[in-house]
Order: structure tokens, then sequence, then C-alpha cells
């Protein structure tokens, strides 16, 4: 069974911290039960990666998509949590995973500032949007492994 482990900062602060539970528990709702959704904290707050992904194996997972639950595709998205979940998964050796990208940019997180914003959207995009870079020197793959373009172009 493949489980999603959902990997933010973690905080100082009980609400910060909380917010990944109730995303994780969303995300669960939205699965059912074709998938395992757990939760972890990168430091600062428990469950650890090594506790989260314990617990989508003792939960039935053979393979933990690590979902590093940050906007940008900074050191600790690309670096820090991979290596912890690298870590983490040598106590399971018959449990294959990876580690997806931060968000990144997309059309859902746009969509998102403008409901908060509360301003409307006009537009839609285009119909070959999707390998479209939005960088606006178009340098197709400024914000590395966020950039839909490059994502698109590396599953070609």
């Amino acid at each position: 069974m493949k489980s999603i482990l959902l990997i933010d900062h973690g905080s100082r602060r009980d609400e910060a911290n909380y917010m990944i539970a109730c995303m994780a528990n969303l995300v669960q709702h939205l699965v059912g039960e074709t998938a395992v959704v757990r939760y972890a904290h990168m430091e600062l707050s428990e469950p650890s990666i090594v506790q989260g992904f314990a617990e989508c194996v003792e939960a039935g997972a053979d393979e933990v998509i690590a979902f590093p639950y940050m906007l940008s595709p900074g050191r600790h998205s690309t670096s820090d949590i991979p290596r912890m979940v690298r870590e983490a998964a040598t106590r399971f050796p018959g449990v294959s995973y990876r580690v997806v990208p931060a968000f990144g940019v997309t059309e859902h997180l746009a969509d998102v500032v403008l409901s908060r914003a509360g301003i409307t959207r006009v537009r839609d995009l285009p119909d070959d949007s999707a390998d479209c870079c939005w960088d606006p020197a178009h340098s197709r793959g400024a914000c590395g492994d966020a950039c839909p373009a490059k994502a698109l172009a590396a599953t070609r």
C-alpha cells in the first residue's frame, strides 16, 4: 500500500505544528482507504521523520511518498528532508520510498492566493501551459525542481 508522509519544518508554536496534522487528516479523507497518510516535522516537534516513516509502515505501507510541505525548493526540501527520509528508510529495507518536490509554482496555489486576497480569477491558463515556465526571464527552470516546465520535461 502507498503512503504519503507530509513533512513540514516544525515549530515552537503548537498551532503551527497542529496544522500539518489537520492537512494530513484532510488528505486522508480525500484518498479514503486507498493510501495511508501521516505527517512529520523535520525538527523542533514530534513526530519526527523517523517516527512518521515508521507510522506509515506500521499502518501497512510498502511505499512511502515523502512530501516536503514547503513552498520553495530550498535547502530543507531539496537536501535535508531527502537525507532524513533516506536515513529513516534504512530501518525498513523492504519499503520503497521517494521524496517529491515542494509545492513550487502551481495554478492551485495561485488560486489560493487570489481567494485569500479576495480577487477573482479572470483568465484560465492557456492550453499549452502544462510545460510553461512562469519565470519573468523565461529561463525555464529557474525555480529548480519546483518548476512545472522542468518537472514535465523530466517525465518525457
